[in-house]
């Protein structure tokens, strides 16, 4: 049994969890009922998710407690890919063949070199991978050769060319495709087969890197929401598959919180002037979070995958929970802020769970 505290609006919650229940072939289902859960706040968020059609599900310790849609259906990722191909990054850290602070140039010569007026910048040296992991490396947003906006580590700056240079590094420390990586290391062991998430054709970049398949993190990815609830559940318990640890917990436990020095960064206002609600507090590791308290009705350790058509995959450690779903987008409503459109599917997932008030001398 392990116990988690959070807050929730202006409230602190203990929450009990009992040791993680995995999946074999498929989700082990439970009804809403027998799991302490308020079924009408999860039928709300599953109606609000249909709204964009799509597919989805919801597990609640373990076990499958909701699910509409087709399960087998791929959808298009989009940059919710980032989030998944960044686990590759989580797995080179494990495997000590790379450090958060590397400069990128250490594990590729041609880093960042199109085009060729980065080279004027003087910047190139200065780009971790940490920085790429965090947005803050200065590439404008294309994923293509994009030019360097800002010095590296100044601002936050939404970009698919991050991301994709990231996965080049990543290429050239393992010198392999990185599907077959992912494969062997991650989706095996998680129970998610080849038919259930591809890569698309290359978008922006070509499709080897020499004699080596190169892969793009910036909207990669085909899936269905079997294989996005396993990678959910996977992040849920940092890192750990039954008895097998596939990723460093600290790798994990970093896509909750951006390190201060990058909340502290300005966040760069593209052309429309939307800051993303001031990313920089609530984005770490290519995954989006409530770091800041944004969404004041979602515990703060909540992170989720986002990508274009509203693909998400919800993570909230503190209540045992992981919630994805996959469609067409949802209405946006003029002059909402940058969360606004994901409240109506988070807070009564969030409402649906069980909690426990604090209690006299729980806690310090």
């Amino acid at each position: 049994m392990r116990l988690i505290v959070f807050f929730m609006a202006g409230t602190l919650f203990l929450n009990e969890i009992s040791a993680a229940e995995y999946p074999e072939t498929e989700w082990s289902l439970a009804s809403p009922a027998s799991m302490g859960l308020d079924e009408p706040s999860l039928l709300r968020a599953r109606d609000y998710a249909l709204s964009g059609k799509g597919s989805g599900c919801v597990l609640f310790r373990g076990k499958q407690v909701l699910s509409w849609g087709d399960p087998d259906t791929l959808y298009d990722l989009k940059s919710s890919s980032k989030s998944i191909g960044v686990t590759l990054l989580g797995v080179a850290l494990k495997d000590q063949l790379v450090d958060w602070d590397d400069a990128a140039v250490k594990h590729h010569p041609e880093f960042a070199v199109l085009p060729e007026s980065n080279r004027e910048t003087e910047w190139i040296p200065k780009i971790t991978l940490r920085m790429l992991a965090d947005q803050t490396a200065g590439f404008d947003k294309p994923g293509g050769y994009a030019p360097l906006l800002f010095e590296p580590g100044t601002t936050w700056n939404y970009s698919d060319g991050g991301p994709n240079w990231l996965a080049e590094c990543l290429t050239l420390v393992y010198r392999r495709d990185l599907n077959d990586v992912l494969f062997e290391r991650i989706f095996k062991p998680i129970g998610i087969a080849p038919h259930e998430i591809v890569w698309r054709k290359h978008a922006y970049r070509p499709e080897r890197i020499g004699e080596i398949r190169s892969r793009e993190f910036g909207s990669g990815f085909q899936a269905n929401v079997n294989a996005m609830s396993r990678i959910g559940y996977l992040y849920l318990n940092e890192g750990k598959w039954k008895e097998e640890v596939l990723l460093p917990a600290s790798f994990v436990q970093r896509a909750r919180r951006p390190a201060p020095e990058t909340a502290a960064l300005p966040t760069h206002s593209p052309e429309k002037g939307d800051d993303f609600g001031k990313a920089s507090q609530h984005y770490s590791t290519l995954w989006w979070n409530n770091a800041d308290g944004a969404l004041a009705e979602v515990p703060r350790d909540a992170f989720w995958s986002w990508g274009l058509y509203d693909s998400l995959i919800f993570v909230v450690p503190s209540l045992d929970l992981v919630a994805v779903r996959a469609g067409e987008s949802w209405a946006r409503k003029p002059g909402a802020g940058h969360y606004d459109v994901l409240e109506p599917f988070f807070v009564p997932l969030v409402f649906a769970c069980p909690k426990v008030d604090r209690q006299e001398g729980d806690f310090p």
